[in-house]
């Protein structure tokens, strides 16, 4: 994970301070601080990609592990703000996307990250668990 978000991020920062000081992170604003949630939102969805249990179709390309990222980091938000005790502001919810998704970005156009990423989950046999059709089956009737 220290790869793609060092400790030191805002990201690992937000990740850190939501987690470990869950009841009361929210508390300190009349409205939920939209930055700390996509930080950690962006943080959760690469980790959660990391640990690929919820892949069933590793991405190929880009825009697929793009894809993945987003629904991932969209899944985090909708849990910490269904976790939260304060609303967000109006407009909030697509500013929390936004920011979450330039993460998440930034992170992808750093270095070989996107190759690295895309590599993980890999099969090996290239087939991703999906049987061969390409021959036809004999049925008994």
């Amino acid at each position: 994970m220290d790869r793609f978000l060092a400790p030191h991020s805002p990201e690992a920062q937000a990740h850190s301070l939501v987690t470990e000081s869950f009841p009361s992170w929210d508390m300190d604003h009349p409205s939920l601080d939209e930055t700390l949630i996509a930080g950690c939102a962006s943080y959760q969805a690469l980790s959660r990609y990391l640990t690929g249990a919820d892949l069933v179709f590793p991405p190929r390309t880009r825009k697929e592990l793009e894809n993945v990222l987003r629904r991932y980091s969209y899944d985090a938000i909708h849990n910490i703000i269904a976790r939260a005790r304060n609303s967000l502001a109006p407009g909030g919810y697509s500013r929390v996307c936004h920011i979450a998704e330039s993460s998440l970005h930034n992170v992808l156009d750093s270095d070989d990250n996107v190759a690295v990423l895309l590599s993980l989950h890999t099969s090996t046999s290239g087939d991703h668990g999906v049987p061969d059709r390409s021959s036809p089956r004999h049925i008994k009737i």
